[in-house]
């Protein structure tokens, strides 16, 4: 009640748990004068109807922006880290600057206007609901856009989270440049990649051969008189 008047932002992300690809975030203002039905948290709807809402968020609201941190940002700076960054971008990178800014969870990007976290506020607040849509729908074309480039892993089903599936492609074709490699199944295979090299490269080195020499002594026996 003790805020100041004006645009209001909702801020969410999108891929802190998979084992590759970079986390999502996004940021957006609604316009009151053109609601959207059916907004709600992305991970309650179906794929149809993230797109469906994805495509009237974009031609409905006042502004909106999507930002990312890359993989690289994870594994120097850590998920938690690298989220708060994606957010920031986002928020950011709006055309029109908010009064305050609605952030899901329990943490806040480090922002030069007011925010404030709300745990849940996917659910419960429009804005961060439609920033939930946004980031979701973002992430999982661009994992499919990662399958048409390594298709064996799978990522246009599980997105980039540690599925069995995942897992078993991990173990059978280690870690591609978009798996993260601080996260824990990611590390155990590389770690197996460089001990198998490790390996065929010992079994692939030369056998030294030994050579003996033979010296030959020649005694020159005499009689005794």
């Amino acid at each position: 009640m003790w805020d100041a008047p004006g645009l209001v932002a909702g801020v969410d992300e999108a891929g802190r748990g998979p084992l590759a690809g970079p986390v999502v975030a996004a940021a957006v203002i609604l316009d009151d004068q053109r609601p959207i039905r059916g907004l709600a948290d992305s991970k309650t709807l179906t794929a149809q109807q993230r797109e469906r809402l994805h495509d009237q968020i974009l031609a409905k609201a006042l502004c909106c922006s999507v930002a990312q941190a890359s993989v690289e940002e994870i594994d120097t700076h850590n998920i938690l880290q690298a989220t708060m960054l994606a957010m920031r971008r986002a928020v950011e990178g709006l055309r029109l600057k908010p009064a305050k800014v609605l952030v899901d969870g329990n943490r806040l990007p480090t922002l030069d206007v007011l925010a404030e976290a709300i745990v849940k506020g996917d659910a419960r607040i429009k804005a961060i609901s439609a920033a939930s849509i946004l980031a979701k729908v973002y992430r999982d074309r661009l994992c499919e856009q990662l399958h048409v480039e390594f298709p064996h892993y799978g990522f246009a089903g599980h997105k980039g989270y540690g599925t069995p599936e995942h897992l078993e492609a991990l173990q059978r074709h280690g870690a591609c440049v978009h798996h993260r490699r601080s996260f824990s199944p990611v590390a155990a295979a590389l770690a197996r990649t460089m001990a198998d090299a490790a390996a065929l490269a010992e079994a692939a080195m030369p056998v030294p051969v030994v050579i003996a020499t033979v010296e030959t002594v020649h005694l020159e026996l005499r009689a005794e008189r």
